[in-house]
């Protein structure tokens, strides 16, 4: 553990951080939402190109709840949420942990768009419990949590800050790298952004947007040029989905990594998911935030290195 300040700067947070996931518990029930829990070991994860897995005997622990929560959807919950642990592997910086807080929540009947405004409240009511107001600080910088925040598409945010158009970088293989390295940093640092219509083939797990089939309906929120949540109204086409999940293995076979078995049971009740969007935002990194950490070391109760 850490000693003298940095040691009382930890527990300080940590009791502010208890305040938080309070404050969001309240949040989320006061509109509607009823707090689920799913197992944090399943069989077979959702295939994703990019998130390499932790092992539990045969079984993963997952990376997310997304493919229990979509199932509890398709089985008839109409507004889900939940706070829980999840896992991947290899990750580990001053924004990452291997083992992690994630929330995620879910609303049937509704858009990307309404996950927006769910943000927008959340952070809203987070920092209020803090006795923040509607300015939070973020380094040196003071951000205004006022409406309305600021919505950008990917297309334009490469035009105005990546030196290069969303098409050439997506060709070149440049997309990730300009996004990092020019473009995060410049999101949110005034007020949030919801950078959002990201590419088609960097849909995820997201629907495209009616009338325009290069383009995804997925967003994610920046604040402080901090990556907050990511975001999508959810595609509920199963042979579309088994169609993305096999190029995601294909990607990860041609990189040499692990690749498991497709989730059919998940595939299978896809079909009776009604239109619904969903997000998940990291705890940690809200609590960043909120106590202007410079590392997420400082808000959690242990590091993998002190275990």
């Amino acid at each position: 553990m850490p000693q003298g300040s940095c040691l009382e700067t930890r527990l300080k947070n940590l009791r502010a951080r208890a305040g938080i996931l309070r404050s969001a518990r309240r949040f989320f029930e006061d509109n509607g939402f009823i707090e689920v829990e799913t197992p944090h070991r399943i069989p077979v994860p959702i295939p994703e190109s990019h998130i390499d897995l932790l092992t539990s005997g045969a079984w993963v622990l997952h990376p997310s709840p997304e493919i229990c929560m979509k199932r509890l959807m398709a089985r008839g919950f109409d507004r889900i949420f939940q706070l829980c642990r999840c896992w991947r592997d290899g990750e580990r910086g001053s924004l990452h942990l291997p083992e992690f807080t994630m929330l995620e929540w879910y609303r049937a009947h509704g858009d990307y768009t309404d996950l927006m405004k769910d943000c927008e409240g959340l952070i809203r009511a987070t920092a209020s419990s803090l006795g923040l107001g509607r300015r939070i600080c973020r380094g040196n910088r003071e951000i205004s949590l006022d409406g309305p925040w600021e919505r950008l598409t990917v297309r334009e945010a490469f035009s105005r800050h990546g030196g290069m158009e969303m098409e050439e970088a997506l060709a070149r293989d440049l997309f990730d790298e300009i996004m990092v390295c020019r473009i995060e940093p410049l999101l949110g640092v005034e007020k949030p952004a919801i950078l959002m219509d990201y590419p088609a083939v960097r849909g995820s797990l997201a629907r495209l947007k009616p009338g325009e089939p290069d383009v995804a309906e997925r967003f994610e929120l920046y604040i402080g040029g901090l990556e907050l949540a990511n975001g999508f109204s959810e595609l509920a086409d199963p042979e579309e989905q088994r169609l993305r999940f096999n190029q995601e293995r294909e990607y990860r076979r041609q990189a040499g990594k692990p690749v498991h078995p497709l989730p059919e049971k998940f595939l299978a009740d896809l079909a009776s998911m009604p239109p619904s969007a969903g997000i998940a935002l990291g705890v940690d990194r809200l609590a960043m935030l909120l106590l202007d950490a410079e590392r997420i070391d400082e808000v959690v109760a242990f590091t993998p290195e002190e275990l």
